[in-house]
């Protein structure tokens, strides 16, 4: 047993089994089924590093590693997974019981590849900040402060694009530096790609394509377009920083037995479209900032009638909540298209309130973000996981944005 506890202090990985089932029978008999629990971002000290490409399965794709069994006579492994006999390429020729490569010493169970350089440019990351306005002035003011700080610690060469909401959407065009410029798009409604392509003119210019899928530089767009809203951190700063100092908290009034009118939904569809158009494939997150429970759109969690409490366990428990349902199902739409653009949603809410993140946590659970909770945006635990994302210091998350 203490085999097994070194083993996953080692590896970060841990297992209700030890052993794979040996066939489909065994599998079945199981009552836990086979599974692992995996810590991406654990640190090891003397992590070795191979300097070429792994060794993949012809059938599952895995790779060689230290559990395979190798015939040193035919140069063969069988992989582990799929019981599928590989050859060895043949600059692994002179493999041998006393000649091993290092991916099957048994010690090295965890390894990295580095890989060949590539001839391809590579993207940079991108960060989509989406901000609530439906929060009081002191709220907002702690928030954008954070904004600021996150802003000034993301790589120089990022792109960063900005997204406010309330009663409205509110795209920024940071690219236009002259005068504060955004696009607007009405809350209770579902935003398409094209609606995106046309309403915000990428094709002012040029003629849009007749046919064919418009995504990113490669597909339809021109840079210059996708540099209006999606621009190097080293070059919107100032612009960035001087709409965030002028940001105020929605200018709809609410009465006094109302809540705000708030489009959560309706912003992370804008901001998930405009990713899909602008930069699909590339590293990008959205970020976003929640200070409340959304009441307008397809993933409103409550109405906007102070009489009617928000839905709580008990309620989901029971299946007693009218919107649940509805909610979950737009947020799970929009984690397909997430997933498929390969961008990643982070939700950061501060708030005494629900937000809604049991229907939300759908689409940051299978992007693989990352959600804060805090009291207030003024909270030390949300200043300091802010910083933490982009900090390079012994504390930070690893998330490599540098």
């Amino acid at each position: 047993m203490a085999e097994f506890v070194d083993l996953e202090t080692q590896d970060g990985v841990r297992m209700p089994w030890n052993v794979f089932p040996g066939s489909k029978q065994e599998s079945i008999n199981y009552v836990v089924p086979v599974s692992a629990i995996y810590t991406p971002l654990k640190h090891f000290p003397d992590m070795p590093i191979l300097p070429y490409s792994p060794l993949r399965c012809r059938t599952c794709r895995s790779i060689l590693n230290s559990f395979s069994v190798v015939d040193f006579i035919a140069k063969i492994w069988i992989c582990p997974f799929c019981f599928q006999r590989n050859h060895f390429p043949p600059h692994y020729n002179s493999i041998s019981e006393e000649n091993l490569p290092a991916e099957l010493f048994p010690q090295y169970t965890t390894i990295e590849y580095k890989a060949e350089a590539s001839t391809k440019p590579v993207s940079p990351p991108v960060f989509l900040f989406v901000v609530d306005t439906c929060l009081i002035e002191e709220e907002l003011g702690c928030l954008k402060i954070g904004l600021a700080q996150a802003i000034a610690l993301v790589p120089e060469n990022s792109l960063v694009g900005l997204i406010t909401f309330g009663t409205y959407v509110n795209v920024h065009e940071l690219g236009f530096g002259q005068i504060s410029k955004s696009y607007v798009f009405q809350g209770g409604k579902e935003v398409t790609k094209d609606q995106i392509l046309e309403s915000m003119g990428f094709f002012s210019k040029k003629a849009k394509p007749s046919s064919g899928v418009i995504a990113g530089v490669r597909d339809g767009l021109s840079s210059e377009s996708i540099g209006r809203f999606l621009l190097p951190a080293s070059e919107c700063e100032f612009a960035l920083n001087l709409v965030l100092e002028e940001l105020q908290k929605d200018q709809w009034s609410v009465p006094a037995d109302r809540r705000a009118t708030r489009c959560t939904s309706t912003a992370l569809n804008v901001a998930t479209g405009l990713l899909g158009v602008c930069v699909p494939g590339s590293g990008a997150r959205i970020m976003a900032f929640i200070g409340g429970p959304s009441t307008e759109g397809l993933g409103a969690i409550v109405s906007k009638n102070l009489s009617e409490p928000i839905r709580s366990h008990k309620d989901l428990d029971k299946d007693s909540a009218p919107l649940y349902h509805k909610a979950v199902k737009f947020y799970e739409g929009l984690s397909k298209q997430l997933v498929n653009q390969g961008h990643v949603l982070d939700v950061f809410a501060c708030a005494l309130d629900q937000v809604g993140l049991a229907e939300l946590k759908v689409a940051v659970e299978r992007t693989g973000g990352l959600v804060v909770l805090a009291e207030s945006f003024g909270h030390s635990v949300f200043k300091d996981s802010l910083k933490r994302i982009f900090q390079s210091s012994e504390y930070d998350l690893g998330l490599s944005f540098k």
